[in-house]
């Protein structure tokens, strides 16, 4: 169910847009532990997803080393946080069955993008573009920085942080990265879970999902810093955390929007 709400901010635009609430800096926090307890509802089905993100990560990881293109894999891990609100589709889908009373299955929440599949398509492609955009950005400023070097993996860790133009090369990755990053999280946000409960067209999403975080910095800055956090641990632990932390993030994604936003829970597939 959804956690309780406060202010309501009426929508101004002349297209037909849900009303977006205002939340507190409690609420990131109440979203993690209500995503806690989704997990413990349906442990197989999250631990099973975890494991997906596990088993993918490790082998995209490996293929990129044996190719020698290891240096690749900062960048790529960085790039997860842009697509992860598609990747966690399923998950939406999990937390939405039991919010509405249903069981979950896990073949179900695999084929949940059968439920709208043009629009879920339209918003797997922004952010694949987006993706893409950052991967082109970071080879950029590494070349500005190394100009002529191509580092392997027995040169790579001495080339990107302890070489002499490392600080400005790190200040500038973080500083390009960290707008890319702000961009997607405000069009994102809550746009893929509104695709999915609402069979919303793609722009009133993403509209939605920047409304959200306009009418929302405080407690949406915090909750994307939590989602770093969480995910970010997932990674630096060589992928095993993402068994567990991943579906938590999930899970709690579906629960910021309805809270944000407000769910359709008594509509029927």
């Amino acid at each position: 169910m959804a956690l309780n709400q406060n202010t309501v901010v009426t929508p101004t635009l002349p297209i037909d847009l849900p009303q977006v609430q205002l939340v507190t800096l409690d609420h990131p926090w109440q979203w993690i532990a209500a995503g806690w307890q989704d997990l413990k509802a349906a442990p197989g089905i999250s631990i099973a997803y975890g494991m997906m993100f596990l088993i993918l990560s490790f082998l995209l990881t490996m293929a990129f080393v044996s190719m020698d293109m290891g240096f690749f894999i900062p960048a790529l891990a960085a790039g997860f946080f842009l697509i992860s609100p598609l990747l966690a589709l399923g998950l939406y889908d999990v937390s939405r069955s039991l919010s509405r009373g249903s069981k979950p299955t896990f073949l179900g929440s695999l084929m949940c993008w059968r439920r709208t599949p043009f629009n879920l398509l339209a918003m797997g492609l922004v952010l694949m573009l987006a993706f893409l955009v950052w991967m082109m950005l970071s080879n950029m400023v590494f070349a500005l920085f190394f100009t002529g070097i191509t580092p392997d993996m027995a040169s790579a860790l001495d080339v990107l942080f302890f070489s002499g133009d490392s600080p400005a090369f790190m200040a500038a990755g973080i500083i390009s990265g960290g707008l890319i990053a702000l961009v997607v999280f405000a069009i994102s946000v809550v746009s893929v879970p509104m695709i999915l409960d609402r069979d919303a067209d793609v722009m009133s999403a993403v509209v939605t999902s920047i409304r959200c975080v306009t009418s929302n910095p405080k407690p949406l800055l915090l909750w994307a810093s939590l989602i770093v956090m969480f995910v970010g641990l997932g990674l630096v632990s060589l992928f095993v955390g993402l068994v567990i932390f991943m579906p938590l993030v999930g899970h709690a994604s579906w629960h910021a929007y309805q809270d944000l936003v407000g769910s359709t829970s008594s509509r029927t597939d």
